[in-house]
């Protein structure tokens, strides 16, 4: 879940009163200069006060499309009557576009998983790498109602079923893990059995998915301290108010990585560390669409192609390897 606002059609709200979660708050809000998390910041556009905290999901993870497929035969020959600009396969995404998942800020370089898996797209449907566009979209623009100026939006965005009653999603491009950071030489490094899991004090971002999963599979003995950012989470990680957060793999793994200064001591030196990660709920990264494109049916079947032949196994090796290679804990 990369850079993004939230809004009240991301999530469901609940009362703070909940026994199993306690707002925290705390002025270090922006964060650290030069250093862009790629946090998941909430606007409730003054709909949603202090008194209420946003909830997802995990059961919203389910396959985004069940219909029957087309062949890719049948696709291209008609792609050209649903695309966006006839003959062109116009692809979005935001900017910065981040390493692994494009290369150099450069989508149309077909470096990295999602500049791959777009390209891989193409070729499926008979699009010539050439015929491929590349357009700027926000990512909390992606998910917005309305018109859309593209085919489809490749940008790590979940799927979830709140964002689906005004968006359409493909089938899933990437199954996401959530996974522990914690301080590196804290005891949960080594000791994170299920029961074991369950004492420590968890902190985590208001209305993330990192949030649902300690509550709803986690299911903590203390009260996680909920956020307004990802960089107060990490703030409170750092003075060791928290034992530590869930975030999805590649963030967390971004997180913990020396370069994001996200995590450090008094000398600027990394101290996080990404424990494991845990088996898929079934949350993945969808492409997006207009609701209703009738374009969705070739790309799932060109999705489901790419799982069959390899492809997608293949682009996944060699640009998230990273992340696949991250040691899975049980909950």
């Amino acid at each position: 879940m990369r850079s993004v606002i939230a809004t009240v059609t991301d999530i469901f709200i609940r009362n703070v009163t909940k026994p199993s979660v306690t707002l925290a708050l705390t002025t270090t809000t922006q964060l650290r200069e030069g250093k862009p998390m790629r946090n998941l910041r909430l606007t409730l556009a003054g709909l949603v006060t202090f008194a209420t905290v946003g909830t997802v999901s995990l059961s919203a993870g389910l396959s985004a499309n069940a219909a029957p497929l087309p062949t890719l035969a049948s696709c291209k020959t008609s792609i050209n009557a649903d695309e966006y600009a006839k003959g062109k396969l116009t692809v979005a995404t935001d900017t910065p576009a981040y390493t692994p998942w494009f290369v150099n800020n450069t989508p149309s370089n077909g470096k990295g998983y999602e500049s791959g898996v777009a390209y891989a797209i193409a070729k499926e449907l008979g699009v010539k790498k050439s015929n491929v566009v590349w357009v700027h979209e926000p990512f909390n623009a992606s998910f917005e109602p309305g018109n859309k100026h593209f085919d489809f939006d490749i940008n790590e965005i979940s799927y979830t079923s709140a964002r689906a009653q005004v968006v359409t999603f493909s089938n899933s491009y990437y199954d996401v893990q959530q996974s522990i950071i914690a301080l590196k030489d804290s005891k949960i490094v080594k000791d994170h059995t299920p029961a074991i899991l369950r004492t420590y004090q968890y902190g985590d971002q208001i209305g993330t998915t990192g949030l649902a999963y300690i509550d709803q599979v986690l299911k903590p003995t203390k009260s996680p301290r909920v956020f307004n950012s990802l960089a107060d989470a990490a703030s409170a990680l750092e003075t060791h108010q928290i034992d530590a957060i869930v975030l999805d793999t590649p963030d967390g793994q971004y997180m913990a990585s020396s370069g994001s200064g996200e995590v450090v001591n008094s000398k600027g030196k990394n101290i996080a560390i990404q424990v494991g990660q845990f088996p898929s709920t079934g949350e993945h990264y969808g492409l997006l669409f207009q609701k209703g494109n009738k374009l969705v049916g070739c790309v799932n079947a060109a999705i489901a192609a790419m799982k069959s032949n390899g492809t997608l196994a293949t682009l996944q090796a060699k640009w998230l390897s990273i992340y696949t290679s991250v040691p899975v804990i049980e909950p």
